[in-house]
C-alpha cells in the first residue's frame, strides 16, 4: 500500500472514531481533551461536531508547540503549550472538570519515542477522565479505569484504538 493511500485510511478512520465518539458523549457533561493539535484538523473536526450536541463545551489542547492554521488555534486559556510531560500531570487544576472526551493523537514517526510517550500519556490521562469518557488514539495505551472498546465498521483493527473509562 502506498504511503498516500496509508495516509488516507488513517485519516478515515480517525474521522469514523471521533464521529463515534462525539455521538457516544452527547448527553455527558464535561470537557473534552485533545492531545496533538498538529495542523488543527481534528481540532477543527471536534469543535464543530461537539456544536450539534453542546455549542457550550470547552476543548483543551496539548500541544507541544503550535504550528496549525490560524483558525485551528484554540485561545490561550484552553491551550496548554509545551512538554505533556510537564503540562499533563497538573491539568486537572486548570481544567476544572474532568474530561468526557480525550483525542491522542500522539505519533511521532518514530516508533521508539512513540511507544514511550503512550506510557506517559495513558496513566496520566486516566485521573482526567469522568466516567463514561470515551479515548479515541492513535496509539494502543493502558489508561488505568478505561478498557478497549470495539471499533466502528470500516475502521480496521490496530489502525486507531477506542476506549471507554468504567464507572466509579
Amino acid at each position: 500500500m502506498s504511503r498516500l493511500d496509508s495516509f488516507i485510511r488513517r485519516l478515515k478512520a480517525q474521522r469514523l472514531c471521533l464521529d463515534w465518539a462525539v455521538d457516544q458523549i452527547a448527553d455527558l457533561p464535561g470537557p473534552v481533551l485533545e492531545l496533538g493539535l498538529g495542523n488543527g484538523r481534528t481540532y477543527d473536526h471536534l469543535r464543530e461536531r461537539l456544536q450539534d450536541h453542546r455549542p457550550e463545551r470547552e476543548i483543551f489542547v496539548f500541544e507541544r508547540k503550535v504550528a496549525a492554521h490560524p483558525d485551528c488555534v484554540p485561545d490561550d486559556a484552553h491551550l496548554f503549550l509545551g512538554d505533556v510531560h510537564d503540562s499533563l500531570p497538573g491539568a486537572m487544576a486548570r481544567i476544572g472538570a474532568r474530561a468526557v472526551l480525550a483525542h491522542c493523537d500522539i505519533g511521532t514517526g518514530d516508533s521508539k519515542l512513540t511507544a514511550k510517550l503512550a506510557s506517559f500519556v495513558g496513566p496520566g490521562l486516566g485521573p482526567l477522565l469522568a466516567p463514561g469518557a470515551v479515548v479515541a488514539a492513535d496509539q494502543a495505551m493502558d489508561i488505568p479505569g478505561c478498557r478497549p472498546v470495539p471499533l466502528p465498521e470500516g475502521v480496521a483493527e490496530g489502525r486507531y484504538h477506542l476506549y471507554r473509562k468504567d464507572p466509579d
